[in-house]
């Protein structure tokens, strides 16, 4: 079969973060550390995967993290409309990666069980452990459960040709990479599995984390799932687009190509 391409689609930005927020050992905590909020496309010929699906105003509104674009408008340039979208890989049900389920009602969506338990059992009674879900999203999930369109998976398992996750816990219970077979090679799109290149190259984990020893082994997985170490995608990273170019639109870039330029790991 045929290779998919992967675009990166950039919804959302949070500019006033430091260090602190994005590493727990780090010598420069004070330092200021921007942070890039994406959603992914796989497309082949007919065939489209959106891996997770960002979130939505009244989201941005509720917890003061304001969106540039809407999830809908942000993949208008792509020519998807939202009844266009069918499937849907949840990488895990923090707000802002399922925080629009609801934006696409005809999409299955793929997710792994330990994700759903962790994110529906007593772990949820912890607040800080809480603070990244949102109640609402998750009854979405429970109602797209009732309505025949949840496929879940226990650890590593392919979706469709060329399109498999695999389960890496750490920062979620039941958080999954996508590895996508593209032109470049095996690419991996890690979500939050390492929300930086610093994360996964460096080795130093997030500071938001339910198993660190699950988040460290990841950054190893992440390695030996890709073709490369540069085709480890971060979850939540600017340096994406300065490493792939740019498509259709400013907010878009084009990632199955390659990068454009070397990688710094």
């Amino acid at each position: 079969m045929s290779d998919w391409e992967i675009y990166a689609i950039k919804y959302a930005e949070r500019n006033a973060r430091t260090r602190a927020d994005s590493f727990i050992f780090d010598d420069n905590h004070d330092a200021p550390h921007p942070m890039d909020y994406f959603m992914w496309v796989l497309r082949r010929g007919p065939e489209v995967v959106l891996v997770d699906t960002g979130y939505d105003t009244k989201e941005a509104e509720a917890r003061g993290r304001p969106i540039r674009l809407d999830p809908v408008a942000a993949l208008q340039p792509l020519g998807l409309q939202p009844d266009d979208i069918t499937q849907v890989i949840v990488t895990h049900l923090h707000y802002d990666h399922a925080g629009g389920l609801h934006l696409f009602p005809n999409a299955t969506l793929h997710l792994q069980s330990a994700e759903m338990a962790y994110a529906t059992g007593p772990c949820m009674c912890h607040d800080t452990l809480k603070m990244p879900f949102t109640a609402g999203h998750i009854c979405e999930t429970i109602k797209r459960l009732y309505a025949g369109k949840v496929v879940f998976y226990d650890g590593d398992a392919q979706v469709t040709d060329g399109v498999v996750v695999h389960c890496i816990g750490g920062h979620s219970r039941g958080l999954q990479c996508v590895r996508v077979r593209t032109q470049a090679g095996w690419m991996v799109l890690a979500s939050d599995a390492s929300h930086y290149y610093e994360n996964v190259f460096a080795r130093k984990p997030f500071p938001i984390v339910v198993d660190l020893q699950n988040m460290l082994d990841g950054f190893e997985t992440l390695h030996r799932l890709a073709s490369d170490p540069g085709l480890i995608i971060p979850g939540h990273d600017p340096l994406v687009r300065s490493y792939f170019p740019q498509a259709m639109a400013p907010h878009i870039h084009r990632l199955d190509t390659g990068p454009i330029k070397a990688v710094r790991s």
